[in-house]
């Protein structure tokens, strides 16, 4: 094999230039060649890629993003192309196929979250050979125990809540803290615990506004006179509806979630009486440099995504079980998103320690 292809899809993560460059350290050692397809599968049809060599991942280790650009609207199957001066969308997987074909590429590596690992697979069913490598802040792929770019985003929201407390404290307010990770509940739960939140609201566990009061006013009457609450924006309203801030009907997943905390925030204060602050964190949880953890466990991935590819392997997802590197084959990935087990341990902890779920 003298080439290898690596391309980054779907929302940005800390740690994805860590993986392009243990992917790349690997492959030269190994005297292979490393092509990086520009802004995900975007490059791939457009034969518009890069040479990724040693000057190109030189103090990528430390560096949020990624070098070589991403989208999550691209999808090879359902592609946009101008056609009589319109945007009609295409079929266009089998020109994907043939530019891996053209460019002499043994294996393609895909870095992304479970629509560009989708769509790997698919490309795999069709005869193209590709290797995946699970991503997303949201912590929400199956068949893996954690994802990177995940630590990284409850270090920044728990720095968040650590700030909010003492504006909160000061002003003897609710403080509402809004977090990523669409319908899972992980970052919510873990920067919760983390920064000492009173109340922690996430999609898995449904809540009442009686039962998140309660919690507020109880506080209060033990001389607690603030309280921060952090709630996914994947957390429905009573009525059981999301949030929803846009609509992308182009994208694979076309329901852009945001705004439950001012809903929520405004349920307290005409239920408590006490004046309510909501703040929507967004897309700070998706940058700056990755953790240590992010970085070591990209750092990982990326160089078992490379010795599969490289050994002839393809077909597969790399995975973290029980702290070890190892890679499931695609047909024993079941569809869906992996949330928050109601039982989990760290809730337990949490209800322990009087933090409420609003239920």
């Amino acid at each position: 094999m003298k080439r290898l292809g690596i391309l980054t899809g779907g929302g940005d993560a800390p740690g994805l230039n860590a993986v392009i460059r243990a992917v790349s350290r690997v492959s030269q050692a190994n005297g292979v060649e490393l092509l990086g397809f520009k802004n995900g599968y975007n490059g791939l049809i457009h034969g518009d890629y890069m040479h990724l060599t040693m000057p190109h991942i030189s103090g990528l280790l430390t560096k949020g993003g990624t070098i070589l650009g991403t989208n999550n609207r691209d999808n090879p199957f359902n592609f946009p192309v101008q056609e009589s001066g319109k945007i009609v969308y295409r079929d266009m997987s089998d020109k994907a196929i043939e530019n891996l074909e053209k460019l002499n590429i043994g294996c393609l590596i895909v870095v992304g979250g479970d629509g560009s690992l989708a769509i790997a697979r698919e490309l795999s069913e069709k005869g193209a050979k590709t290797i995946t490598v699970p991503k997303t802040i949201d912590n929400d792929i199956l068949e893996t125990d954690q994802t990177f770019g995940f630590d990284t985003a409850v270090n920044t929201a728990t720095e968040a809540l650590d700030k909010l407390h003492t504006t909160a404290e000061s002003h003897h307010r609710v403080m509402v803290l809004e977090l990523m990770g669409r319908y899972a509940g992980w970052i919510t739960l873990y920067s919760g615990v983390a920064g000492g939140a009173d109340v922690i609201l996430i999609p898995e566990i449904p809540w009442k506004i009686e039962k998140v009061a309660e919690k507020i006013l109880n506080r209060k009457r033990n001389g607690k006179y603030f309280s921060i609450v952090v709630v996914s924006e994947g957390v429905k309203t009573p009525e059981g509806d999301y949030v929803i801030r846009q609509t992308i009907k182009e994208s694979g997943d076309p329901l852009r979630l945001g705004g439950i905390s001012h809903v929520i925030s405004k349920m307290i204060e005409d239920t408590t009486g006490i004046e309510s602050r909501a703040t929507v964190l967004g897309h700070l949880q998706r940058g700056g440099s990755p953790s240590p953890f992010d970085r070591v466990l990209a750092t990982r991935y990326g160089v078992a995504a490379a010795k599969l590819a490289l050994d002839g392997e393809h077909g597969k997802m790399v995975s973290l079980k029980n702290g070890v590197i190892t890679s499931v084959p695609f047909e024993k990935i079941p569809s869906g998103c992996r949330v928050v087990p109601t039982d989990h341990q760290l809730i337990c902890a949490a209800r322990e320690m009087g933090i409420s779920f609003g239920d």
